[in-house]
């Protein structure tokens, strides 16, 4: 013989599968909803993430390079991008227009170590053909660095050349003879060339040879 179940037992069983049932449809829009707001949000995340590393990176995309030098010619443009646009409105830098030449930063040397201060490098030439150009220290974020000597850049008309046209320039915080910058205390550095009313070709590969050499000499 099969026992009969408690009928109290049943009924509770099945109002309770039919609750269940009810409350199935209710939750599928909510959990379509909360995985369209999760996939939204990382969305965002994700585009603020890559608009914050442009930034502090660079001036946005399209970033011309030449070994250790890198140019954004965009900054110059109409049609400037807008990490471009937010990087010079964070900085307040008024940018060279594209025909009245490009700025090129160096972050590293010529071997890819990063420039620090206390650091000692010698710069050589050559330097792109250019109407004028300087060539100076600055921190990481462009500003001068105070320094003893007050000199943050040498020029093309005034640096001291060797037989042949060629120049040296020191880096260093101890004085040295001939065309001599100081990083002052400053724990960072870039180098900053400044190529005014140039000829150079946006679109083509250029050897690095054809850019001034950076050389670590000595680091306390």
């Amino acid at each position: 013989m099969f026992a009969i179940a408690d009928p109290r037992a049943a009924w509770s069983v099945l109002r309770g599968a039919t609750k269940a049932r009810r409350a199935a449809p209710l939750r599928e829009p909510f959990v379509r909803y909360a995985r369209a707001f999760a996939a939204m949000m990382a969305g965002l995340a994700l585009g603020f993430l890559a608009t914050a590393v442009s930034i502090h990176s660079g001036y946005g995309f399209n970033a011309l390079r030449v070994g250790p030098w890198t140019a954004w010619p965009q900054t110059g443009a109409v049609d400037i991008d807008p990490y471009a646009r937010a990087v010079l409105a964070r900085s307040g830098e008024a940018p060279l227009g594209r025909d009245q030449g490009l700025v090129f930063v160096a972050r590293v040397d010529s071997a890819g170590a990063p420039l620090v201060g206390r650091c000692e490098y010698r710069v050589t030439a050559p330097v792109p053909a250019a109407r004028f150009w300087t060539l100076g220290l600055a921190s990481p974020a462009g500003a001068l660095l105070p320094n003893p000597t007050g000199r943050y850049a040498y020029a093309s008309r005034d640096i001291l050349r060797r037989e042949g046209g060629g120049f040296d320039i020191a880096i260093s915080r101890v004085a040295r003879p001939g065309n001599w910058l100081s990083p002052g205390e400053a724990r960072d550095v870039v180098l900053v060339l400044r190529l005014y009313e140039t000829a150079l070709d946006l679109e083509a590969r250029h050897d690095p040879a054809s850019f001034p050499n950076i050389v670590k000499l000595a680091c306390p």
